[in-house]
Formats: C-alpha cells, structure tokens, sequence
C-alpha cells in the first residue's frame, strides 16, 4: 500500500443539503457505507480535493433528477462547505499506478477492464484494508471521470474527537455556476 501525506490546512470541499445540522458528520456513511467503507463499518466523510470536482459530482448526483438543477429554489438548493482536517493526515494512494496497484485496483480506475466503474465492493474491502492499517483515508481519482481526472479522498477520522473543520459555506449559485 503507497501512502502520501496530505498538505496541512488544505481546503477540502464538500456537498451538502443546507437542512443537515452538520455536513461534515462521519457517521452517515459510517451507517450507510460508500464507495471506501462498507456499512456498519467505520467513520468516512467524503470530500472533493478541489470545486472542479465538486462540480462533476454535482452533475453526476443531479442528472437522475426530473429537474435541472437552476429549478432549484436557493433555499433547497445543495450548499458547499469547505473543511480544513487535522494536520498531519496519512493516506492511501489511489490515484497513481503505484497506489492502485497497490491496493489491487486496476490501473484504469474509476474503471475496470471492462469500462465499467469498479464496484463498491471492490473499494470498500481496499478502504477496510487502508482502515485497518491505520491510515486516515484514501485519496483517490473521481468516480465522476473516467479519464482519472479530479481527486476526492474518503477521510477516516483517527477517533470521534477528529473533526473536519468548517472553513466556509458557499451557496449553490456561488459555487456551481461560478
């Protein structure tokens, strides 16, 4: 497993429903699971490295929807929060050949051999791994592109104390069409 340190006081983004008492909450995806951790398993929160990959994941999320997203009305509409983590995080590679391999994922990810996205299960037995060895997430290529482009990380915060700290809080307008 490659590891890489992440740069301190980074700012991270994530999408959030503005009715969320606290988007940076770990134990949603702690209950429900995701693409790097299984159900019932451990505390992930999901982040976009940048607002370029906010944006892809945005339109992925929204392009099941009946509307398109500038119907929203702002009050409804998915706000941006920018977090900052606690320093000095260690994480897993999953964005260069090294670390795929290195993980077992093969080096066309967010795809596999067959050009279609690496299943769930897949990622979540590689983040389990990364989760038990000790390390506090995996960086990894947005699932949004399948060129590879953008990085997202799937942060395992070390104990309930580590936080995610909100930075700002940017509205939809303000972030998406910007």
């Amino acid at each position: 497993m490659l590891t890489e340190s992440l740069v301190d006081r980074h700012q991270w983004w994530r999408i959030a429903d503005p009715a969320w008492a606290n988007p940076v909450d770990p134990t949603f995806a702690q209950q429900r699971g995701g693409r790097w951790n299984a159900p019932g398993s451990h505390a992930t929160l999901y982040l976009n490295e940048d607002i370029v990959t906010a944006r892809m994941n945005m339109e992925l999320f929204s392009a099941a929807w009946p509307y398109e997203p500038q119907d929203l009305r702002p009050e409804h509409a998915p706000v941006l929060v920018g977090v900052t983590l606690p320093r000095s995080q260690i994480v897993a590679d999953a964005h260069t050949p090294e670390g795929l391999t290195g993980l077992g994922l093969p080096l066309t990810y967010p795809l596999d051999a067959g050009n279609k996205t690496v299943p769930h299960d897949v990622c979540q037995a590689a983040g389990g791994a990364v989760h038990q060895a000790e390390f506090r997430g995996v960086r990894c290529r947005s699932v949004t592109s399948p060129l590879g482009e953008g990085r997202e990380l799937a942060w395992f915060p070390a104990t309930a104390r580590s936080k995610a700290t909100i930075q700002i809080t940017r509205s939809f307008a303000d972030w998406f069409w910007a």
